[in-house]
């Protein structure tokens, strides 16, 4: 099958496709005109592929997984390796969300500090040091 129809059978791209290729993971044969001809197994191991990529894995710790990415790999019991690479994935994640949500209350505290937050909470609003925060004509400062 043509690089088309794979991506349409497995509901990925063919860009994602040759990627996938170029990392290892599938291969192709080249038909006369240069096109790239898959195997139809090649459904399958994309399949698996994508289920492995969706579970948060990386395309290199997919490649630890290429001697089985031909079967039922949904179905099949982890392995030691396999459960090794999916709590180390697991630690970079929680690791990652853990500086999301610093990020994000840090963000939701300087709102909550903000001008506008202060005055609806009838709170003095922050003064830029050297600034007044109102003008001659009662403008607040930067205003005009």
């Amino acid at each position: 099958m043509r690089i088309g129809e794979l991506a349409r059978a497995t509901g990925t791209t063919a860009r994602a496709l040759r990627h996938y290729e170029e990392a290892g993971l599938i291969s192709s044969a080249r038909a006369a005109n240069g096109y790239r001809v898959y195997e139809a197994g090649a459904v399958v191991r994309v399949r698996n592929i994508r289920h492995l990529l969706d579970a948060g894995l990386t395309l290199e710790d997919v490649a630890a997984f290429r001697a089985c990415l031909d079967g039922d790999l949904p179905g099949t019991p982890p392995s030691a390796r396999g459960l090794d690479i999916a709590r180390e994935r697991l630690a970079v994640l929680d690791a990652r969300i853990a500086a999301q949500t610093e990020a994000r209350d840090r963000l939701a505290a300087a709102l909550a500090m903000s001008p506008a937050a202060a005055a609806q909470a009838g709170r003095q609003p922050w003064v830029q040091s050297g600034a007044s925060s109102s003008t001659e004509s009662g403008e607040p400062a930067g205003s005009r």
